[in-house]
């Protein structure tokens, strides 16, 4: 091994970050060019109603600070990784579940599924049991479909926009964007 590579390997080891595997690099930057801010503003924004919100559970808005909580409970950057997509394709499922096929934002929710669906193909080698249990925990209840008392109203835009902020966090270094 030449000694520039296990300098790397070094770092990466004690900042705890697993490489992205290409295709996923790939795949969210292109899921980066299509929740460009314009996108996300004019789909879920201005062709929604005033004041919309959709119903999700307490789980399926991630937030950059729940990122940052995760990590200072050491959880591992592809643990964080698999969350980030489980809840993000949910919450793009709910966002898309509501709209009538002839809404200008159908095509556009659309897209974004195909390439979730294509990430997923990504993370199909990964299962629960795989990462951290609190990540496992939360992503069960995720895919559960909830107790309808545990939900609460969330604009679309800010479900988008949590998706971004938490994907540029954990793809933004590794991916080199």
């Amino acid at each position: 091994m030449q000694p520039g590579y296990a300098a790397i390997l070094c770092v990466v080891a004690v900042l705890g970050l697993e490489a992205a595997a290409p295709g996923e690099c790939e795949l969210t930057r292109l899921l980066q060019d299509r929740l460009h801010y314009g996108l996300r503003l004019r789909y879920m924004k201005h062709y929604f109603p005033i004041n919309y919100t959709v119903p999700v559970q307490y789980e399926e808005v991630l937030r950059p600070s729940n990122i940052t909580r995760l990590r200072n409970e050491t959880v591992s950057e592809l643990a964080l990784r698999y969350l980030w997509f489980h809840v993000s394709s949910q919450t793009l499922l709910r966002i898309h579940e509501v709209l009538p096929e002839k809404h200008p934002s159908w095509k556009y929710t659309r897209e974004l599924c195909q390439l979730f669906d294509a990430l997923g193909e990504e993370y199909s080698k990964y299962r629960q049991t795989d990462v951290e249990v609190v990540v496992a925990d939360v992503v069960k209840v995720v895919h559960s479909g909830g107790v309808e008392n545990r939900r609460k109203a969330v604009r679309p835009k800010a479900l988008l926009d949590n998706c971004l902020k938490v994907m540029r966090m954990l793809y933004g270094a590794p991916c080199e964007w």
